[in-house]
């Protein structure tokens, strides 16, 4: 038996797992479920969210990236990030007391942010690694009546993207490739700017979610991380029991992702995303929520609409229509391995 690549599980195998392993305890309102960023939990007057997710590919701002990678997916339910706890595992031979003094700096930095407490966690140096890699766990509460999940889009609602794709993927490439990005011809000013996306943008999408919420009724909200966008619009449309019509040319591909990925072969759909927010909502409500964001300089544009589920998933582009791609992996895996 072949074993499987670097990246996310594939989604049948995960979901073939985790169908054996249903909650039985009847608070659980979301559990794990392809597609669904946190799990949903009842505790009479609000619900507890609660997200877990490693940063594995990244080393410069760690602890910062892991709070805020963390908290999208407590934000996509119309909740808000509380209490966060780290698991940090250190590279054996590579880590000194000044490293874990500046990891600690960020994460406590990103809690100021955020306004979310550090409560717990661990450390340990350890084998087996060459890098830092912090898994985090984001506990959120949200009340009743405002709950977002995956699985709300409804049929004729619109599809919205905001920012852009590949912003996480650009940044990580420039970050951990930028010599060989030179090498390549591609610009210093063009890998200068995709180092900033993580922070201009910025890979939250915090502001975003919380005036959606506020304005509208927002039906599904997902947050694109690995496989992409295409991955993320396959798993919104799998969660909802749906399809989705998506104009291939409003979809927003950032010119410096573009660059960075055509130099290395990769399809800047299937690259991971984080910092983009797609929201399902009425069309009516849409344009509110997008001229909204415009006013506070969030870049945010209608892709599409939800259809019948026989109708599948498409992209389009004037008269042509074809399947959209499903990558089995992240694109960006194949910069760090076969696997």
């Amino acid at each position: 038996m072949p074993f499987l690549p670097i990246g996310k599980l594939p989604g049948d195998l995960l979901q073939a797992v985790l169908d054996k392993h249903v909650p039985r305890d009847p608070r659980v309102i979301v559990g794990p479920r392809v597609g669904e960023d946190a799990a949903v939990i009842d505790l009479g007057d609000r619900y507890l969210v609660a997200a877990a997710d490693p940063v594995t590919f990244a080393t410069d701002d760690l602890g910062w990236y892991a709070l805020h990678v963390n908290a999208n997916d407590i934000v996509v339910r119309g909740a808000t990030p509380r209490w966060f706890l780290a698991t940090l595992l250190l590279p054996a031979g590579r880590t000194d007391e000044d490293s874990v003094r500046a990891l600690f700096g960020q994460l406590g930095e990103a809690c100021e942010e955020l306004e979310v407490a550090l409560v717990g966690g661990h450390t340990e140096i350890t084998h087996g690694i060459d890098r830092p890699i912090v898994a985090g766990t984001m506990l959120g509460e949200v009340a009743r009546d405002r709950l977002v999940t995956t699985a709300g889009a409804k049929v004729g609602d619109a599809i919205v993207l905001t920012k852009g794709v590949p912003l996480e993927g650009a940044a990580i490439i420039a970050r951990e490739q930028e010599a060989e990005l030179r090498a390549r011809g591609v610009p210093a000013a063009v890998i200068r700017r995709a180092r900033g996306f993580l922070r201009r943008p910025g890979i939250s999408v915090r502001p975003e979610a919380e005036i959606a919420c506020e304005l509208a009724t927002v039906h599904a909200m997902h947050d694109p991380t690995e496989g992409g966008i295409a991955t993320a619009l396959h798993e919104l449309a799998d969660a909802a029991g749906v399809g989705l019509r998506i104009d291939h040319d409003r979809i927003t591909v950032l010119p410096e992702g573009r660059a960075l990925c055509e130099a290395f072969g990769l399809d800047p759909l299937g690259t991971i995303a984080s910092g983009a927010l797609l929201m399902t909502l009425a069309p009516a409500e849409a344009g509110v929520v997008i001229h909204a964001l415009a006013r506070e300089a969030i870049d945010c544009h209608f892709i599409g609409q939800v259809v019948p589920p026989e109708q599948g998933v498409t992209l389009n582009e004037g008269t042509r229509q074809w399947p959209l791609p499903a990558f089995a992996r992240d694109e960006i895996a194949r910069l760090f391995g076969e696997g």
